[in-house]
């Protein structure tokens, strides 16, 4: 049977396809559960959408009248709907896990960001990125390959964060503007605003992305959006959209503070998406069609999934060679796999059946994804539940021989006040099994740790 957390538990890991609970959340609790098998813990981060950090109290044993999360930041405000009309449904990347370090980084309000460093032994408190030049934050990103440094996505451009050490501060490019070198707030490492790369007119960048294989270590591709547009941005090569009209987005040189504008024709695109490898690109339209491209001559074969909605989630396998997709008028996700090795465009679709997420949560479609590099795990929030289910996140085995099958694990409940899942996203990187981080609406980010690989047991 699946495992289900009662209401007044939290969610502190898996273990071999347990998913173990609390009453409260602590670091005792943590490390008795996990931290002996890790060797650390993942501390809940709280947050307020007011600048003001605080740790509120974890204990949900008797709170059903005190209200912990009064103030706390609410769903509405953690990724500001100023164009959410725009883009229904469709996810923006909120929370990012450095590649290869244990640093996360998620969209804490309109103007800010928390970096909360593992690593750091003294920093034991969040990071705060916050500066006059960064309003209305979109999308989160840490450059690959580039040591500590995080690209954010805001209304008039990119701000590009880099992390200085006592005695090494980061350097601010030359010739950038001269509010640039403010240092965040927090203990432990601090973070300077080395760059900020302004965007034609002052548009709202909605989307960026770094070049996925590292092999273009300082270019930067953005979006920009604005009021009755949407441009959604492609990784380096493509090209983002104005929905119905035309299409552009920007490469940006960033070691030279340099953006070149691209057009495309075009439009109404719901989704982007590069494989891991760089050998293919995925883009959907809102009216349901999608499209495959080969990134050597970017040639592309166009998918139709009108039936199910437009695609609204997509994530790629480890080796880039299928890529799941979750649609706005299905509870059934759907894989397409590749027939043969890139450039070849040969590809089929085929579903994966999600039974429970009607059986049991009685939901009538699927709200976000996320597939861990491993390929073995993969959480799906849902939307229009039994009042039971409402704010949970499922968490699937996945196995791919060689077509994708799922089994329910069982659903993480988050902390707080019926807490709801407004952000998350897999540490791609840590070795030791998928964890999880999830902003949960209730004003934390939560890390769990999926542990199930035999040799990480004892």
């Amino acid at each position: 049977m699946p495992c289900f957390p009662q209401v007044g538990c939290v969610t502190v890991c898996e273990i071999n396809r347990d998913l173990i609970t609390a009453e409260s959340l602590s670091d005792d609790g943590a490390n008795d559960t996990y931290g002996k098998i890790l060797g650390m813990t993942f501390s809940p981060v709280p947050f307020r959408s007011d600048h003001q950090l605080v740790r509120p109290s974890l204990d949900l044993d008797d709170h059903s009248t005190q209200h912990p999360t009064k103030g706390l930041l609410q769903p509405h405000s953690l990724f500001h709907p100023n164009n959410v009309n725009l883009l229904p449904e469709v996810d923006l990347q909120g929370l990012s896990w450095h590649q290869h370090k244990h640093i996360i980084a998620f969209i804490s309000g309109p103007n800010q960001v928390l970096v909360r460093d593992y690593e750091d032994s003294e920093g034991k408190e969040p990071c705060i990125l916050a500066n006059e030049s960064q309003k209305d934050v979109k999308v989160i990103e840490w450059r690959p390959n580039g040591g500590r440094t995080l690209s954010v996505a805001c209304s008039g451009g990119i701000c590009i964060w880099a992390a200085s050490f006592p005695g090494s501060a980061a350097s601010v490019r030359s010739g950038a503007s001269s509010f640039l070198g403010t240092l965040s707030r927090g203990s432990g490492i601090r973070y300077t605003l080395v760059d900020f790369l302004r965007s034609h007119n002052e548009e709202q960048i909605s989307a960026l992305s770094w070049s996925p294989d590292g092999r273009y270590p300082n270019k930067l591709s953005s979006g920009v959006k604005y009021v009755k547009f949407i441009r959604l941005c492609l990784k380096l090569k493509a090209f983002s959209i104005y929905n119905s009209y035309f299409s552009s987005f920007t490469i940006w040189d960033v070691a030279q503070g340099l953006g070149t504008p691209i057009r495309r024709g075009l439009s109404s695109i719901s989704m982007l998406k590069w494989s891991p490898t760089g050998d293919y690109f995925f883009s959907a339209k809102f009216d349901g069609t999608f499209y495959l491209w080969e990134t050597n001559t970017w040639t592309s074969e166009p998918w139709s999934s009108t039936s199910s909605g437009f695609v609204k989630g997509a994530s790629w396998d480890p080796d880039g060679r299928m890529i799941l997709l979750a649609f706005s008028k299905s509870s059934t996700l759907g894989s397409v796999h590749f027939a043969s090795k890139p450039p070849s465009l040969d590809a089929h679709l085929l579903p994966v059946e999600l039974p429970e997420i009607l059986s049991l949560t009685k939901s009538q479609g699927i709200e976000k994804i996320a597939w861990d590099a491993s390929g073995e795990r993969l959480a799906v929030s849902f939307k229009d539940c039994d009042e039971l289910y409402s704010g949970l996140i499922a968490i699937y085995d996945v196995r791919r021989t060689p077509l994708i099958s799922a089994s329910l694990i069982g659903f993480i409940r988050g902390p707080g006040d019926s807490p709801k899942p407004l952000a998350f996203s897999f540490h791609d990187k840590f070795k030791q099994g998928p964890l999880l981080s999830v902003c949960w609406s209730s004003g934390f980010c939560c890390t769990y740790p999926l542990i199930f690989r035999s040799h990480v047991l004892p």
